[in-house]
């Protein structure tokens, strides 16, 4: 009796098993056999994303490979762009609230008004300083300046608004990166942190005022300014091991990078940025109009025009830039609006680091730092606290450990979206990825809906992160912009990001990571390959 009760037992388990093996575990692997070639090693999670106001979700079965559900190969079967068809998704054409006066940084006649006040200024104070240079026989090269209210830069500066600095399909975009790699210099100067320091730096410090990384502000000739960070590094040298983060170089093809990098992953905080050969001695020592700059040009034993920083400690001439003999690459960042008319503040960052050599932060030691950041305002409400984890991915990618301060509007209030600015100190190691940038993402458990799901995307063969990057720099002057190890570390870098969140799901339920933010997706889709090189 015993017996034949086994018999019945282990055949029972037996029948169940090859049930349970052929109608699942069976079609999990032949689907999963039938994609890369490839398993995910963390494990298939399957999250189910609703549709969110008719917007289509990709189906993204395995979080950090996120195989394609179609059977689709890396490359476009036409072999058509795949920036063109990344923003073609649906992912990024979701349809923002109407703006209204108060969703508007600026209105048209403010600003109007308040640059036409400045080339009054402009105009008077070039008048004097003529006559002035005239009297002392200093020779100046004029330029004429045209201001015209139809100019890129100014509709940039209109179409700020309280979700994003441009719109996706704003045509005013290209045409100001195309003016500010081609457009006349007619003036140079230091920045305004550079002039704030008058020249005098505390050598005691670890970490040096701004005013030594060799910044300069450059006027175009239709009003347009800019500024300009020279080329300090070649892009296959990485940043030495021993170095500390915050006496790192600033590297302008970082600049580069980091501005298509942003609007790639429709984050749009970042001012436009394009590279540029400079002539330092035609647009630069001889068009300013500040003796201090002018003092600082000298020409090196190789006869090539060469200028250091103002600060004392490196007024040498081994800290010095040179063109060769006088064109010297460099990035052109478009400037915001005056401070004037568009305040912003600068805010620390609550997951700043430690700028000394032993010493360490709270969250470097404190597992639990999130639960007192949440309780603290602004970020115990609204969405800092998630736009402050979309700036760690955005730097953990970038690999930029300097984010010591955030800016936002004033205008915006709580709600509005943080700039990332100066993300020059990125793109310097491609061997490394530094998981404690992902420190607000890993501690809180927290990320955007419309974050997670461009991220996937990002993942899939047809959008790949790399791929997009690299063919969206390909449109700049100075390509190529990053190293093929720097691309490919893209990759990299957005699995890791990927598989943080999804340690997070596990923990906590998607519920409680994965908070909505999604906004009515556009009836039909941008489908033109050309407009996706200029968004």
């Amino acid at each position: 009796m015993m017996r034949r009760d086994r018999l019945f037992l282990a055949a029972t388990l037996t029948a169940i098993f090859s049930a349970d093996f052929y109608f699942i575990l069976l079609p999990k692997l032949r689907s999963m056999g039938q994609g890369s070639g490839h398993f995910c090693p963390c494990g298939p999670i399957n999250l189910t994303l609703p549709r969110h106001g008719g917007l289509a979700t990709p189906q993204l079965s395995n979080w950090t490979s996120a195989l394609p559900s179609d059977g689709t190969t890396s490359e476009p079967a036409d072999g058509g762009s795949k920036l063109g068809r990344l923003f073609a998704h649906p992912l990024y054409n979701i349809q923002t609230p109407v703006l209204g006066l108060e969703e508007r940084l600026l209105q048209e006649e403010q600003l109007m008004e308040y640059y036409r006040r400045k080339v009054s200024h402009w105009e008077r104070h070039m008048k004097l300083y003529s006559e002035a240079a005239a009297m002392s026989n200093i020779t100046v090269t004029e330029h004429e300046v045209t201001f015209d209210p139809g100019a890129s830069w100014l509709k940039f500066h209109l179409g700020i608004n309280r979700y994003a600095l441009y719109s996706r399909d704003d045509p005013a975009i290209p045409q100001l990166l195309k003016d500010m790699q081609s457009m006349t210099v007619v003036s140079s100067d230091y920045t305004q942190d550079e002039k704030a320091l008058k020249g005098a730096c505390d050598c005691t410090q670890v970490v040096k005022p701004s005013g030594h990384h060799l910044k300069l502000a450059l006027k175009m000739q239709n009003f347009a300014k800019a500024m300009f960070k020279p080329m300090r590094q070649q892009r296959d040298v990485e940043t030495p091991e021993d170095f500390f983060y915050f006496v790192d170089f600033q590297r302008h093809n970082a600049e580069i990078a980091a501005f298509h990098l942003d609007r790639i992953l429709d984050f749009r905080r970042v001012p436009p940025v394009a590279g540029r050969l400079v002539n330092v001695t035609g647009e630069v020592l001889q068009v300013t109009h500040n003796e201090d700059l002018r003092a600082v040009f000298f020409t090196s034993p190789a006869n090539n025009t060469c200028f250091f920083a103002k600060c004392l400690y490196v007024c040498k001439t081994e800290y010095a830039v040179c063109g060769g003999p006088d064109l010297l690459e460099g990035s052109l960042s478009a400037y915001l609006p005056g401070l004037s008319i568009a305040p912003r503040i600068s805010i620390p960052n609550p997951w700043i680091r430690s700028y000394t050599f032993t010493g360490r932060e709270e969250w470097e030691v404190n597992p639990f730092y999130c639960d007192t950041i949440k309780q603290l305002y602004p970020y115990n409400s609204g969405n800092r606290l998630l736009n402050i984890i979309d700036m760690s991915i955005f730097d953990f990618l970038t690999s930029n450990m300097d984010r010591h301060h955030y800016e936002i509007f004033t205008k915006f209030g709580d709600e509005g979206f943080l700039l990332h600015l100066d993300n020059a100190r990125g793109f310097g190691k491609h061997s490394q990825d530094e998981m404690s940038i992902l420190a607000p993402l890993s501690q809180c458990c927290m990320i955007k809906r419309s974050t997670l799901m461009r991220l996937q995307l990002l993942a899939r063969p047809e959008f790949r992160l790399s791929d997009v990057m690299r063919e969206s720099l390909e449109g700049d002057p100075l390509q190529p912009i990053l190293t093929e190890p720097h691309l490919l570390a893209l990759d990299r870098r957005l699995e890791k990001v990927l598989r943080t969140v999804q340690r997070c799901v596990r923990r906590l339920g998607e519920d409680e990571v994965i908070a909505r933010d999604f906004i009515k997706s556009t009836a039909t889709s941008q489908t033109a390959t050309e407009t996706g090189k200029v968004r």
